[in-house]
């Protein structure tokens, strides 16, 4: 039985984990740079404990330490979040080989969805549907290979990293010649970010939208969905916006994808929360893209909708409870959006906004959720993921979900850093986001930020500035007014003592 976690992250997530275990009845254990001594994740846990310094090769990423500490303090098991360590399964298998429990999927299972070509096998042999492409699982295919399979394939095609995830390791290709170049660029990428050179090729659905599927396993064999997640809205390959249910998914459509999900899920022996991601087409064809074996950033929109808490529900797995659902009880209730507020800066082509945040007004309201990991006064460094919070609200329709998330964008105010916030409230506003017309290309060939100036804003900061400008004279004209000065004294008790005499 849990009594005690060690949430092995930072941010909002490990702020999110936390809440979970403390509902749940288990004391949460915070780790943390020495960039994050005065973190809000710090701050709720129970108990702190330092890594190392800022970077995370000498933090976060510190294998042994993390196990060190659990055990030091007694912890029970380890949470790990999501990036980091969270799908890293030698960790995995570490954690359980010091006693302690993983709160996560097998490590197995990690291993084997890790390897996006691996992946792509054991799906194709469940009867998932593959988007077409070529790739040798456990072997690196050579340049020369893969630029004479690519015809097969077809262009446009992708250039994907086999170990990789977040967009990187990845490159489109348009025609022939660009193909090699686009390889080589792929494999340097990869050997970066994830030690491992291995790229494979797949063919590139035009115009597609992404759309995932939540499941959820016991270690008892049971398996079940919670519906689907639009995630189209991204730059890069990073999700900026997601929503659940998706708008161009129906009841019959949202039945077969989850029934598939649980099947490919079911044939890793899968269990704890995952997330299995599909490329839909224009004629709503969907193909397996990857498994995530984690918790993902935007699970809040599906509780929002379905009611389930999925980090409560990953803890009572791990202690060995059967699951608290049948898929019968899984009922898509409103509609949840997520806006991920990052510390960047959109009017200038998404630079990395560092510095103090030296004022923050949090949104309320009905149907508002804020996953934050900052608050007043914290420093926002450049060693982490710009991450600052994650902005939820629950509507009854997709129409009031969108106003409502601009009501609430409006209310969001940090001073100190630039954000996306305006970013956000400008796609809010467009027609064709508002009508559901959006794909995985959408901020690159149909939308353009410009950030024009709020004149209600200008007029506010110019009253504000004269305010303070007439505050700022007044404390000019007391202090040179002040009090008499010594020699003011001294000379009107000489004048008076004259006077007497």
């Amino acid at each position: 039985m849990l009594k005690k976690i060690l949430v092995a992250n930072r941010g909002e997530i490990a702020v999110r984990i936390m809440r979970g275990c403390q509902e749940l009845g288990y004391e949460a254990v915070a780790i943390y740079s020495e960039a994050d001594r005065l973190a809000p994740h710090v701050r709720k846990a129970q108990e702190a404990y330092l890594l190392g310094p800022a970077p995370i090769s000498e933090s976060y990423l510190r294998k042994d330490k993390i196990i060190a500490i659990a055990k030091k303090c007694g912890a029970d098991g380890i949470h790990p979040g999501y990036g980091f360590l969270a799908e890293n399964a030698d960790f995995a298998e570490m954690v359980i080989e010091a006693g302690l429990t993983w709160i996560g999927p097998p490590p197995q299972a990690i291993r084997l969805m890790g390897d996006k070509v691996a992946a792509r096998e054991t799906m194709g042999a469940a009867n998932v549907p593959l988007v077409p492409g070529i790739g040798r699982s456990g072997e690196s295919m050579r340049d020369d290979e893969l630029v004479a399979a690519a015809e097969g394939v077809g262009y446009p095609l992708l250039v994907k990293a086999a170990a990789g995830g977040g967009g990187k390791g990845m490159r489109r290709v348009y025609q022939a010649e660009e193909l090699p170049a686009a390889i080589r660029g792929a494999r340097r990428e990869a050997q970066s970010a994830f030690g491992d050179d291995r790229v494979y090729i797949e063919k590139l659905i035009q115009d597609a939208r992404h759309v995932e599927i939540q499941v959820l396993g016991d270690t008892h064999g049971n398996l079940i969905h919670l519906g689907e997640r639009e995630c189209s809205i991204q730059r890069r390959h990073q999700k900026l916006i997601e929503e659940a249910p998706s708008p161009v998914i129906d009841e019959k459509l949202r039945q077969k994808m989850g029934a598939i999900a649980v099947a490919a899920a079911k044939a890793v022996n899968y269990c704890s929360a995952g997330t299995m991601e599909f490329v839909l087409d224009k004629a709503k064809n969907f193909y397996f893209l990857e498994m995530n074996t984690r918790l993902q950033v935007e699970h809040p929109v599906t509780e929002m909708v379905t009611g389930v808490d999925i980090v409560k529900e990953m803890l009572r797995i791990a202690s060995g409870r059967r699951l608290r659902y049948k898929q019968s009880d899984i009922q898509v209730k409103g509609w949840a959006m997520e806006c991920r507020i990052m510390a960047e800066d959109p009017a200038n082509n998404f630079m990395p906004s560092i510095g103090k945040i030296i004022g923050l007004t949090n949104p309320t309201g009905p149907g508002v959720r804020l996953d934050s990991g900052i608050d007043y006064g914290i420093e926002i460094t450049p060693y982490y993921d710009s991450l600052l919070s994650k902005l939820i609200v629950l509507g009854d329709t997709r129409g009031e979900a969108i106003m409502r998330m601009r009501r609430a964008l409006e209310e969001f105010r940090i001073t100190g850093i630039a954000t996306t916030i305006p970013l956000h409230i400008q796609l809010m506003n467009s027609t064709r986001f508002q009508a559901g017309q959006i794909d995985t290309n959408f901020l690159e060939r149909n939308f353009t930020f410009n950030q024009m100036p709020d004149s209600e804003l200008m007029q506010a900061a110019a009253v504000a500035a004269t305010l303070l400008a007439h505050q700022r004279n007044q404390q000019a004209i007391l202090l040179h007014q002040g009090g008499p000065s010594p020699w003011r004294l001294y000379g009107r008790r000489e004048a008076l003592d004259r006077r007497i005499r």
